[in-house]
């Protein structure tokens, strides 16, 4: 997510989907409740997250992925036996088909993997997927997207993809699966913390639009794919390796204020800046931001600098604002220094969301009602129709 200076995301009820009274706004559905859920909530004037009661603070810095999502399906953290059967059941699913490599292998090296997990994800439904959504499905697919995208990372550096290596969690296997050497435990341990952070947020962009094509009653691969459609664009998944773009051309601590203060006047974009829900700090920036210092102390420094006169000349140039790091900055320095490439950024993204989309997926076909808002018409009403002969 960036900001632009000069003008600057419990079982559904019956109702869920539908809009009891048309209320006026200024676009983008602010305000507007469109559903129900006891997945997550998002408290943007407190600067709270919560997964089903559970603080993200407390998750990020004691539970794994495996936890969280588990806690996301099934409604509560696991117990010893209920985290090995659900390892057991992720380490069972971490095939991809033939076919799907086969699509993968024939995409061109430039293809931006966004777009290949997209498409694997569709070809793996095509041929995989029927009948309403389950939790076995959930797993299924979020067992596969790191499959994927880490098949695609090999073949266009003109490898061959790796065999996952069961006794590895969802983290290490992703970053063993992309690099073909066991991971070092901080690096482990920052992916693992960012996919804890990233596996749910509410009722955003990517998680609506799955939820939509799930109220048709559409398959679950379906639904995922509309979503990577939405995560894919810079106001809401695509910004983090711009964000790095940002830093890079920044370069160095003595730039950092002309550049940014450059970019305040003519109206420019800060990367990373900025968040539609959050109006103090995004709680899991504050995560990110002690795990990219730990990860990569050197780069970090010109980070957390930018950032300090970003928000120095923010409040001065902008008060009032209430402008601060979101989820991407932070994002960016953590997988950079784990060693994803920043086309890899936002694919990560999705790797940790797939838990919670296809919960919200799970949500919404449980209890079922047709998303289908109403908009206000604003052309006119009452041109005479002129027979193509006589127009001019």
């Amino acid at each position: 997510m960036s900001m632009t200076i000069p003008d600057t995301g419990n079982t559904p009820q019956k109702d869920t989907g539908s809009m009891p009274t048309v209320k006026q706004n200024k676009g983008g559905l602010e305000g507007i409740i469109a559903a129900t859920t006891a997945i997550s909530k998002v408290d943007g004037t407190a600067g709270r997250l919560i997964y089903r009661g559970y603080d993200i603070h407390d998750l990020a810095r004691t539970s794994t992925f495996e936890e969280v999502a588990h806690l996301l399906w099934f409604g509560h953290l696991p117990d010893q036996k209920e985290l090995a059967s659900l390892h057991e059941k992720f380490v069972a699913e971490r095939t991809i088909p033939e076919l799907v490599l086969h699509n993968i292998r024939e995409l061109p090296d430039n293809s931006q993997p966004m777009d290949v997990l997209r498409t694997a994800v569709s070809a793996w439904g095509a041929i995989s997927i029927s009948g309403k959504p389950s939790i076995d499905q959930a797993i299924a697919a979020t067992a596969r997207f790191p499959l994927f995208l880490a098949a695609f990372n090999r073949y266009r550096q003109g490898l061959e993809p790796l065999e996952s290596r069961s006794e590895l969690g969802h983290a290490a296997n992703y970053l063993y699966l992309l690099t073909g050497e066991l991971p070092k435990e901080e690096h482990v341990r920052g992916l693992n913390s960012y996919l804890v952070l990233l596996a749910d947020h509410g009722m955003n962009a990517s998680t609506f639009t799955a939820r939509i094509v799930a109220s048709t009653e559409s398959d679950i691969a379906s639904s995922l794919v509309a979503a990577l459609g939405a995560l894919k664009g810079p106001l809401h998944g695509g910004a983090p390796s711009k964000v790095q773009d940002m830093i890079h051309s920044i370069g160095s601590v003595e730039n950092a204020e002309p550049w940014i203060r450059n970019a305040i006047t003519t109206g420019g974009r800060l990367m990373g800046f900025g968040h539609r829900v959050y109006k103090t700090f995004d709680p899991r920036a504050e995560e990110l931001r002690e795990m990219a210092r730990v990860a990569d102390p050197d780069n970090f420094l010109l980070a957390h600098h930018v950032e300090e006169t970003a928000q120095r000349l923010l409040d001065e140039l902008k008060p009032g604002r209430r402008l601060y790091t979101n989820v991407e900055y932070y994002s960016a320095a953590l997988m950079n220094a784990v060693g994803l490439s920043g086309d890899l950024f936002t694919p990560t993204f999705a790797v940790s969301r797939c838990a919670g989309w296809t919960a919200h997926i799970l949500e919404q076909a449980n209890n079922n009602r047709l998303i289908r808002p109403e908009a206000e018409y604003t052309g006119p009403l009452s041109e005479t129709f002129v027979p193509l002969s006589e127009r001019k």
